[in-house]
């Protein structure tokens, strides 16, 4: 009876219970318990074996319970693997593209559920208070568009639950193939729209040719403009039409010294020697445009003898418009370049700007021969301030200028008095230009400003008059302006002169 008893424990120890296998050691250990029933009297043993089958009975109940369907030595890792794979299949089933459950939108927002196919136009929106995915009609009668089928106007069967994949695939080419239409018919109106307000190429290139239209460089235009003003069978008013379209293109430097490389300086040149004071005056405002900042002009134009033509001009009687274009050349060629202005002080330029000035009639030159010389004296005086900052002992172009003798060619030859008769001009731009010309000569003219009485009433009478003005502009909210600026000028002359 014993020995039965003990084999039950054996085997039920030997049992996997719940996916776990007793040692050899847990059962030996529990064969040793029950060594000592052995010497138990069976009256006694009988209880005890029907109490031990209860247990078994019950440790069997359990491990069926418990069970799994693989054995029980399994890796846990991989069943779990296995349990995410099997519902993955399931849910792809779920989700089958062969059966699909159709929503059916409406203008209001719905929910939408997991594996409902939306109609092609839809609207979709992800409601961020509640996490749910929400569909309603974009537009309804896009909508309405979208489900037509053929151009005959049949309509996608949606009265069925399920869409097949190849229905859906069917209905969004044909919604494509209407929205190209619907495309072509736009570009077309637009092509409409374009036609009638715009003309073709092809015509415009045929009008042109009708009208013998060619479109010319600035050098086939200066060439033509020469060679009209050259002609002799061109009338004077083509030549002064001439003349006036080419100064528009010599103001560019480039055109500039296009024109001197076809010889068309040199004719404008010679036009000073016409005999109408018009040719003379658009040739000379020709020069001066093409003068301006220009070197390499200018000095073709001193070899060419175009200052002694201007100072010709000028020196003899002419039309006050055309003297004041030949002094705008005069000026364009004289300044920035002291060899002419060695050349102008050798040929008399000097007397001749006085003779000028003397005139009646010539204030408006005299403020322009005054500016002149301004600019004449201030140039050397910055060229020898350059070489003190650049600390050159003889640049080239202070030699140059230092070969110019203006100051004193200016005292000698009366313009110390000139200049200060010129301060009794009634416009403050001239006085303005003669207080600058005064201040850039009075080192030069000192004695001759200081020994003049005339002068120093001047200089006090304006004093009085840009006071009142400059008090004015302060009154006006303008602090140093125009006024105030003169009345500086004033007082510093009259300082110096003491």
């Amino acid at each position: 009876m014993a020995s039965a008893h003990l084999k039950l424990v054996a085997t039920a120890a030997a049992w996997n219970c719940g996916g776990c296998v007793y040692p050899s050691a847990t059962r030996q250990e529990a064969e040793g318990l029950f060594m000592p029933l052995q010497g138990l009297p069976l009256s006694r043993m009988a209880p005890l074996g029907m109490l031990l089958g209860l247990l078994i009975a019950s440790c069997f109940t359990f491990c069926f319970s418990h069970q799994n369907q693989e054995f029980a030595l399994t890796n846990p890792e991989k069943s779990t693997t296995k349990e995410t794979e099997r519902k993955e299949t399931t849910a792809e089933e779920e989700l089958d593209p062969e059966v699909l459950e159709v929503f059916h939108p409406s203008p209001e927002w719905q929910a939408l559920r997991p594996g409902q196919a939306v109609p092609v136009g839809s609207h979709v929106r992800l409601n961020l208070q509640t996490g749910v995915r929400e569909v309603k009609l974009q537009n309804e009668d896009k909508f309405q568009n979208t489900l037509k089928g053929t151009k005959k106007g049949k309509r996608l069967d949606i009265n069925t639950n399920t869409y097949t994949s190849q229905d859906l695939k069917s209905a969004l080419a044909k919604f494509k193939e209407g929205a190209e239409m619907e495309s072509s018919k736009e570009d077309k109106a637009r092509q409409a729209e374009v036609k009638r307000l715009f003309r073709p190429i092809e015509e415009l290139k045929r009008d042109f040719a009708e009208l013998n239209v060619v479109i010319e460089t600035d050098m086939q235009i200066m060439v033509r403009l020469i060679n009209k003003f050259n002609s002799s069978s061109s009338s004077l008013e083509e030549k002064i039409a001439a003349l006036f379209d080419l100064e528009y293109y010599v103001h560019q430097m480039d055109n500039a010294q296009d024109l001197l490389s076809f010889g068309g300086l040199q004719v404008v040149i010679n036009g000073l020697n016409s005999t109408e004071p018009l040719v003379k005056e658009y040739a000379a405002f020709v020069l001066g445009a093409a003068f301006s900042s220009n070197p390499k002009v200018q000095v073709e134009a001193i070899e060419g003898g175009a200052l002694q033509k201007l100072l010709v001009i000028l020196a003899t009687e002419q039309p006050l418009t055309a003297k004041k274009k030949v002094l705008f050349a005069l000026c364009s060629l004289l300044r920035h370049f002291p060899y002419a202005q060695q050349q102008f002080l050798k040929l008399g330029g000097l007397q001749v700007l006085r003779s000028l000035v003397q005139e009646k009639g010539t204030e408006v030159l005299a403020v322009r021969v005054v500016t002149l010389l301004y600019d004449l004296v201030t140039e050397k005086m910055f060229a020898e301030e350059e070489a003190k900052l650049t600390q050159e002992t003889s640049p080239e172009k202070l030699q140059q200028y230092r070969q110019v003798h203006l100051l004193p060619s200016l005292r000698e030859q009366g313009w110390c008095e000139i200049t200060a008769h010129l301060l009794a001009l009634p416009e403050h731009d001239a006085r303005e230009k003669v207080l600058q010309t005064l201040g850039a000569l009075l080192a030069t003219c000192w004695d001759h400003y200081h020994q003049d009485p005339k002068l120093s009433r001047t200089l006090a009478s304006l004093q009085a008059e840009y006071q009142v003005l400059a008090a004015q502009e302060l009154q006006d909210g303008e602090d140093e302006g125009y006024f105030w600026e003169l009345l500086g000028s004033i007082n510093s002359l009259l300082q110096e002169l003491r």
